[in-house]
């Protein structure tokens, strides 16, 4: 089992598009890039956090390309610190890495990717130095919660994209 740790706007709408993905075995909401044991107060203030869902994913089953290439099907990475409506360092587009393997995988799929976007990326590709899980309120919000108003208007159509993968 391997994981990948991704920021593209809204954690719940990144985590409710990947988990249902096969081979994506457990999905985490959290924060990384700032200040240890952030609370989602703090990270809404700009503490330096970046709203983040780690993967683990069976890699027998999925890829670390196939995920990126879902994860740039539901954000936009050229996209500086805003997803839609919601704006501000917390939603930056962000991948965190755990091994130089892996940096390089993601370096390389960027660089490939580029070629098909007019705007630059700006995805950020960063080591993984902090990380806190979110509180437990925002775990795997869209199943708890699909009837709610942003999870309608934002999440479902992310979820419909993955879906017609």
């Amino acid at each position: 089992m391997k994981s990948i740790i991704l920021g593209g706007g809204c954690f719940w709408c990144i985590q409710a598009a990947l988990e249902q993905i096969k081979g994506i075995i457990h999905t985490e909401a959290a924060y990384s890039g700032g200040k240890i044991n952030p609370t989602y107060e703090s990270v809404c203030k700009g503490d330096g956090n970046i709203e983040v869902v780690k993967l683990s994913y069976d890699q027998n089953q999925i890829s670390l390309i196939e995920i990126l290439t879902l994860f740039f099907k539901i954000h936009d990475p050229t996209s500086q610190d805003k997803q839609g409506a919601d704006v501000g360092i917390q939603y930056r587009s962000v991948i965190f890495y755990e091994n130089e393997e892996d940096k390089q995988v993601i370096n390389n799929f960027i660089k490939e990717q580029q070629k098909t976007f007019d705007k630059p990326i700006l995805t950020q590709v960063c080591k993984l130095t902090t990380y806190s899980k979110a509180e437990d309120y925002h775990q795997h919000y869209f199943i708890k919660n699909p009837h709610q108003g942003y999870c309608q208007s934002v999440i479902a159509p992310k979820i419909a994209k993955i879906r017609q993968n």
